[in-house]
């Protein structure tokens, strides 16, 4: 017996699978085998630190360590102290440890916790400081996943705040500890990595703390404070591609300079694998690739040229702590390395203050003499520069810090010695800064500035009118009386005065067009009736009333009557809600439309809708429909001859039912909102390949449709035909005829053997 026993040791000591396998059905039986390698565990496991280049123990180490993890639910109480081991052992070893030693380690981490032996937070808290260790792009890729699959799995059913709460804390502290180095900027090609190796780890820190950050925020698993809390902090942070990666995520943009995103892959050399396939065997797997190459390059290129007008992240903005604040710091940073950082960066820069500045309407005035240097034509992205300039401005920017800037711009971009183009970018964003503040502008640049709605330029006299139109609907008594406008004047003999500067507008007193919303559910409401009830019948439900039951009434004692004579409040909700509720609310203007009513609407109107606002509370159903209303009510005003006053109303109602359906925001604006229309631009290869598509429809593959026998009307003849049937005179002197004259003997040998030929080869 003793000989049995001792051979079945000695096997399941060197079949370690079998052993692993025998402990999972009966773990009280093999008990003491567990033991046993246990030991031979702790006995490598301290050979191992001393020791830790040799391949041999490395082997027999790891698979110890993939025994241990395999078996360890079996034995809690024997296997406590592994974990902890482990994570010791990659934290404190990890730059003497093998590739497959490292990866083994994470691999079992992970797996202990997936079997519950240790928490989510335990697992963690070892695998951040792995991040900006590791060197291979594999296991960072496993880290990043693993971290991220397991916040998401702790917040599926409903929010994990404690498991949040520390996950945050030690995001917010990688962040945190590299703020006290030097900003060194990025002209050099970030110069951070010529800092001490404890500021160059805690920029890696940093950079990862941020991304991963980003990423829960994509995916939805955290959406609060804190979040935006890390990122925020993030934007001031020493090492410039922390300060990138932070500012995109605000700005709704994808950062180009994230090398740590391993899932992007990055942008092939079209130009290099054409190449290689022209002088290397043709493959199928290399077509393939090439293929898979060309639509990742086309993605890519697509997304580069929608980094600009790319929609900003406005929870996010709207989530900051202390915004002023944020708002000063990022002016004061801009303001002091100016010189060290690159144009790019300061452009990154600047586009976060101005939608800050815009979103929460602060006031940062030295912003706006920081970036009056860099308002010429000829500035690089100068667009861009336009557009951070314009959403900065609010209405409560103080006019005269902008009425620099807008002389600035006038002097720069609108006179004669520049092109078309740069005088309507001027304009258009001088129009955007008065849109927000219009008391920045004066009289007399006004008056400069509308003369150029006589351009014969489509650009410049559509920038020029939308200013005229701006300020009459703002301040006409500015315009010139024969720019005004028939609405404008009539409001100004009227006494309607602009409000000054400071001075908040009146409270709404009700919603426009609230008695189309009301027309449509009456008539819905009949029509259902008429449904329900035919018109034979309708005089049998006449008095009819609901008499409640007894037992009901005796359970809701606490009930109380309401007088039948009284307003009714009802919840109402449109049958369109199941298509239209996930759709954005619409502002709804609260100004009535004076031009659209006659003197006794308009006193019918405040009463009527304050009756409807009162008796029924609206839905979001309900808002998307009165605005769906308004439209077709413009529509019909304008076909009825309703006059400019009416198509413009109509314009601006379609353009805000367009940024509601986008989820957009009037605040910001893009790039094309300054460059306004332009001539058509030089198509790129889809488009022209679409063209060549569509006119290809319809014809044989090998084929022309230019020949008459495939039209069925007549056509023109060909240019060959109509030289055959020419008048003589006509042809007297062309080159052909005077040089078939002085053909010599030869030459008409030649083209006689020639026209042998060619018939011969016909036949």
């Amino acid at each position: 017996m003793g000989k049995k026993k001792t051979t079945r040791g000695v096997l399941l000591t060197a079949n370690l699978p079998q052993l692993q396998n025998l402990i999972k059905r009966d773990p009280e039986g093999y008990k003491d085998e567990f033991v046993q390698q246990l030991n031979h565990y702790e006995s490598i496991r301290r050979i191992f630190e001393i020791k830790p280049d040799d391949d041999d123990d490395a082997r027999r180490f790891r698979d110890l360590v993939n025994f241990l993890s395999q078996v360890a639910p079996c034995y809690p109480k024997e296997t406590a102290e592994f974990p902890p081991q482990l994570s010791s052992l990659l934290l404190g070893s990890y730059a003497t440890l093998s590739p497959d030693t490292r990866k083994a380690l994470v691999h079992n981490l992970v797996l202990l916790r997936n079997k519950d032996v240790i928490s989510s937070l335990e697992l963690l808290q070892t695998l951040f400081p792995l991040l900006p260790r590791t060197t291979s792009s594999t296991l960072r890729t496993f880290i990043r996943k693993t971290i991220l699959s397991d916040i998401r799995t702790a917040n599926l059913k409903s929010k994990n705040h404690k498991l949040n709460r520390a996950v945050q804390a030690m995001l917010f502290g990688m962040v945190e500890r590299g703020m006290d180095g030097e900003v060194q900027g990025d002209k050099g090609k970030l110069r951070g990595h010529k800092h001490i190796e404890g500021l160059k780890i805690s920029g890696e820190e940093a950079m990862w703390a941020v991304t991963l950050t980003k990423e829960l925020w994509k995916k939805g698993i955290w959406n609060d404070a804190k979040s935006v809390s890390i990122v925020a902090l993030g934007c001031f942070h020493p090492i410039i591609k922390v300060q990138s990666a932070a500012i995109h995520f605000f700005l709704g943009s994808e950062d180009e300079e994230a090398e740590n995103s391993d899932e992007e892959e990055r942008i092939p050399d079209l130009k290099h694998l054409q190449h290689k396939r022209t002088v290397t065997k043709k493959t199928v797997s290399g077509e393939r690739k090439m293929e898979k190459a060309i639509k990742l390059a086309r993605k890519r290129r697509a997304e580069k040229q929608n980094n600009g007008n790319s929609n900003p992240n406005f929870p996010a903005l709207q989530l900051l702590h202390d915004p002023q604040t944020f708002a000063e710091k990022l002016y004061e940073g801009l303001n002091k390395y100016d010189q060290r950082f690159s144009l790019d960066h300061k452009i990154l820069i600047m586009q976060l203050l101005s939608r800050v500045m815009g979103s929460h309407k602060l006031c940062v005035l030295g912003f706006y003499t920081y970036i009056v240097k860099y308002l010429t034509y000829h500035q690089l992205r100068i667009t861009v520069i336009l557009v951070s300039l314009a959403q900065s401005a609010h209405d409560l920017t103080p006019p005269d810090v902008l009425t620099p800037v807008i002389y600035k711009l006038a002097k720069e971009f609108v006179h004669p010695g520049v092109s078309s183009e740069v005088i309507a970018a001027g304009i258009n964003a001088i129009r955007e800064v008065c849109r927000r503040q219009p008391w920045c502008m004066e009289e007399d640049l006004l008056s400069d500035l509308v003369e150029y709605h006589k351009s014969k330029d489509k650009g410049v006299f559509t920038a020029s009118r939308s200013l005229i139109q701006l300020y009459r609907d703002v301040n006409p008594n500015m315009l010139h009386r024969r720019h005004r406008g028939k609405a404008a004047s009539m409001g100004i003999q009227a006494g309607s005065q602009p409000l000054p500067f400071g001075h908040a507008p009146e409270a709404a007193v009700g919603i426009e067009g609230l008695e189309l919303l009301e027309e449509h559910l009456e008539q819905k409401k009949a029509e259902a009736d008429n449904e329900a009830f035919p018109a034979d019948k309708e005089d049998d439900w006449n008095g009819w009333e609901v008499e409640s039951d007894g037992s009901e009434e005796s359970d809701s004692g606490s009930w109380i009557d309401v007088n039948s004579e009284g307003p009714s409040v009802e919840v109402s909700d449109s049958e369109d809600e199941g298509k239209l509720a996930h759709r954005k609310v619409p502002v709804v203007d609260d100004k009535m439309d004076g031009d659209s009513q006659t003197p006794a609407e308009a006193e019918e109107a405040p009463a009527r809708v304050q009756t409807l606002a009162t008796t029924k509370i609206l839905t979001p159903a309900d808002y998307v429909m009165l605005n769906e209303l308004r439209i077709q009510a413009a529509a019909k005003a304008v076909e009825s001859g309703g006059g400019s006053a009416a198509k413009r109303k109509l314009a601006t109602l379609e353009a805000n039912r367009k940024l509601d359906s986008n989820h957009q925001d009037n605040t910001f604006l893009s790039e094309t909102d300054i460059l306004g229309p332009r001539k058509k631009a030089k198509a790129d290869y889809a488009e022209r390949m679409e063209s060549i598509q569509k006119g290809r429809e319809g014809r044989e593959k090998f084929g022309s449709s230019k020949g008459k026998k495939k039209h069925e009307t007549p056509t023109s003849s060909t240019n060959r035909e109509k030289a055959r049937n020419k008048p003589i005179m006509m042809i007297l002197g062309s080159a052909a005829v005077r040089g078939k004259k002085k053909q010599s003997l030869r030459e008409k040998q030649r083209r006689l053997r020639a026209h042998i030929e060619k018939a011969k080869k016909a036949k």
